[in-house]
């Protein structure tokens, strides 16, 4: 199991690697319109497992949402600590 910050360092290595087979890679090249759709459309899927499907399925699409999340906070030069000092 991942936790957050693991999850972020990760992704964070993914992207500096830049290997073009890798689906965060492909992702953050597309750019900030890109994952801000990927965002909204994972936010949609969250309310409707939350409504519909229950505790399993939102909790996959909750994590979906999070790991586009946190690749807009890399397109964005964030770090977690930039949004921490928010929650």
């Amino acid at each position: 199991m991942k936790r957050f910050e693991e999850l972020f360092a990760e992704l964070e290595a993914k992207i500096a690697a830049g290997d073009p087979n890798s689906g965060t890679v492909k992702e953050f090249q597309k750019g900030k319109h890109f994952i801000g759709k990927k965002i909204l459309e994972e936010a949609g899927e969250v309310w409707i497992a939350a409504e519909y499907e229950g505790r399993e399925k939102t909790a996959e699409e909750i994590s979906q949402l999070l790991y586009h999340a946190q690749v807009m906070m890399i397109a964005n030069g964030l770090k977690l600590e930039d949004v921490y000092k928010y929650l």
